[in-house]
């Protein structure tokens, strides 16, 4: 931790390329893979592999995470923290695959105030494809704009939500919509504009020729599942006494949230990462 103006600043991150559970062929949690996790105090830490497979439904040819988190040398400026998940040769069931996938987020914490700015830089889908055909996607690395004035929660910030229900409406208005996912954006619709947590996706627009009906960032494919790219979860906690001013802001970005139902059920996120840090 280091002492900054009589404050500490606790950093906190942590990445992993897989996870989840599998329901069926054969119900197992899939352990966290390639498991990276940042010290309270900062430094770094990477994990490696040279591949993984489960069975015929999930693989990759190598991967690698790593966390990092400094105190800036620079006069003025304050703590760094950078989560990065990389994912290469991906295959999904032969119907979902990628040459890479880059998970990054890179967080700056001020020396005064608590709420960071966040940057994606590096993030990427290299050669992602369905069922053999490529994807085509718009990115939107900018959807929480400039770091608010006054620490105020990027989670009730006017343009954050104007952006994001956008996102929402673009889902929303697919009539194919299954009830579960539709009852999903629904919910997160209602609760929009609240302070304490905000969902969106670092994609717009997703387009191809491929099978199945695209939704925004969520494609669903009958007979594989419901895939949710680049999803981005921000929660801000601990309060300040009566104030809208949060101590703890964390991002969580999936790049592949897969929902399998066919032969093989279960949840599998791919590319995971988490970051935030508290000063104190």
């Amino acid at each position: 931790m280091s002492e900054v103006n009589e404050r500490k600043h606790t950093f906190n991150a942590e990445a992993m390329v897989l996870s989840g559970k599998l329901e069926l062929p054969v119900s197992q949690p899939i352990e966290p893979q390639t498991h990276s996790k940042l010290d309270p105090a900062g430094g770094y830490f990477t994990q490696r592999s040279d591949g993984y497979r489960l069975e015929s439904i999930i693989s990759y040819s190598a991967a690698y995470s790593h966390v990092a988190g400094v105190k800036s040398k620079k006069p003025g400026e304050g703590h760094t923290t950078l989560t990065t998940t990389v994912l290469e040769g991906l295959n999904v069931l032969e119907v979902v695959t990628a040459d890479r996938v880059v998970g990054q987020t890179i967080t700056d914490h001020p020396l005064e105030g608590y709420l960071p700015s966040i940057s994606f830089l590096g993030t990427r889908f290299d050669n992602l494809r369905i069922a053999g055909f490529p994807v085509q996607l718009e990115f939107d690395y900018d959807i929480f704009g400039q770091r608010p004035i006054d620490d105020l929660p990027y989670a009730s910030n006017p343009g954050v939500v104007s952006r994001v229900s956008r996102q929402y409406d673009r889902i929303l208005q697919n009539k194919n919509l299954s009830t579960a996912v539709k009852s999903y954006y629904n919910q997160l619709s209602s609760t929009l504009g609240a302070p304490e947590k905000i969902e969106c996706s670092l994609v717009n627009r997703v387009a191809g020729l491929f099978p199945g009906t695209v939704s925004g960032n969520v494609i669903t494919i009958p007979g594989f599942g419901v895939i949710t790219l680049a999803k981005l979860t921000v929660r801000h906690e601990d309060p300040i006494g009566d104030t809208k001013v949060h101590k703890k802001t964390t991002f969580n970005l999936t790049m592949i949230d897969l929902k399998l139902g066919c032969a093989a059920e279960g949840n599998v996120p791919v590319g995971d990462g988490t970051s935030n840090g508290t000063g104190g």
